[in-house]
């Protein structure tokens, strides 16, 4: 009913059955808005929505759900989410919230950074770059960029290993928890002035990481 109401009103609408789905569908088409449930099979839309702007997708996205607390609106809009409607809905409220969206400028949230200062270093999410304290530099991997934008994105909170196993690596590939550890270890080497005693790159034993600036 919400897609023939979309239709009626002039917009091309595409439809997907699942969170995965909506994951690539937003990898690999050019949309002017996304409209998300919190509670999808596969992938719930907390997590495409994260991982969506970890990799730097900025369609506007608008959550349409029943998970209406207001610390379910505070984590969406955290996310990066644009919008919040909570059901039930009236269809012109959601009409009207959608071309206000769409006609707004991407936000300049955590999930959109472009650079960071790491202490003395740098990190240029671009060009997958990073530059060390002294002015050494190397490249970034894709998901090395994705686990820097997560920590950085949450800076002074410790992330689970979960939310990271979850929305940087996803659903298809789960490594160990070691290869997290390993990321952590070169993002030490590559930022910190004593590798050993880190000032920015935490491990919060038995639960995940931390990262402070």
């Amino acid at each position: 009913m919400l897609a023939l109401n979309l239709r009626g009103e002039g917009h091309t609408v595409v439809e997907v059955e699942n969170g995965t789905d909506a994951l690539e569908a937003l990898r690999t088409q050019r949309f002017a808005a996304a409209i998300l449930d919190v509670m999808m099979p596969g992938m719930d839309g907390f997590a495409v929505c994260r991982t969506a702007r970890l990799e730097g997708i900025e369609t506007p996205i608008l959550f349409l759900t029943a998970r209406n607390e207001g610390r379910d609106r505070v984590e969406g809009l955290k996310l990066g989410a644009n919008d919040y409607l909570g059901k039930p809905f009236l269809v012109e409220e959601l009409l009207l919230r959608l071309d206000r969206m769409m006609n707004q400028t991407a936000s300049d949230a955590w999930t959109q950074l472009k650079r960071a200062s790491i202490g003395r270093g740098e990190v240029d999410f671009v060009a997958f770059q990073a530059t060390g304290p002294h002015g050494e530099s190397r490249k970034l991997s894709k998901r090395e960029a994705m686990l820097l934008k997560l920590l950085i994105g949450r800076e002074g909170e410790v992330v689970s290993r979960e939310d990271i196993l979850q929305m940087v690596w996803g659903y298809d590939i789960m490594p160990s928890t070691r290869t997290i550890d390993n990321f952590i270890l070169a993002f030490r080497k590559t930022f910190e002035q004593d590798p050993k005693n880190p000032k920015h790159f935490h491990s919060i034993r038995g639960v995940g990481y931390k990262f402070e600036s």
